[in-house]
């Protein structure tokens, strides 16, 4: 019982889920289309979205490979948020395997998780139980795609999506 124990108050720890989950935050720094670092460090994961990516993993090391419209899906998230105070709302699951926080993300009353979709800087990316948006997130896509915005602008070659690199 001990051992058991011990072993859930490591994994508590080590996911963050100790400290209260805050409603609200100001963003210190946008990392990517769908990450923002919040003034006290702690990472947020965008829920139900998913932009290109700036970087990746290789040999254990990160590296620099944008995907095309990762750096654009970069600067509209820095635009939306950083600097900014933005509240922060929580689905099902709060927290991922590397301990980020998952939320969806409002400034001055719009989601920016709805936002980027409107925008086609990211595609939607349902991980149940996280799906309470996923209808809204689809519709906001198929606007976006057949508007041609973002992402949905550039030949289909372009759009290398995040799931199909190495």
């Amino acid at each position: 019982m001990r051992i058991g124990s011990f072993v859930l108050a490591v994994a508590l720890g080590i996911l963050g889920c100790g400290q209260a989950l805050p409603e609200s935050a100001v963003i210190r720094r946008v990392i990517d289309g769908d990450t923002v670092e919040l003034g006290d460090g702690r990472l947020v994961r965008y829920i139900g979205i998913d932009t290109p990516e700036l970087r990746r993993k290789i040999a254990g090391q990160w590296v620099e490979d944008p995907q095309p419209f990762s750096q654009a899906a970069k600067e509209a998230n820095a635009r939306l948020v950083e600097g900014k105070t933005v509240r922060l709302e929580y689905d099902v699951e709060t927290h991922d395997r590397y301990g980020r926080l998952l939320a969806y993300v409002y400034v001055d009353g719009t989601m920016v998780n709805a936002a980027l979709l409107a925008g086609g800087y990211a595609q939607p990316l349902a991980i149940p139980p996280n799906v309470r948006h996923v209808e809204e997130f689809r519709r906001l896509v198929r606007e976006a795609r057949d508007a041609t915005r973002g992402l949905w602008s550039a030949p289909r070659s372009r759009r290398r999506r995040a799931r199909d690199q190495p």
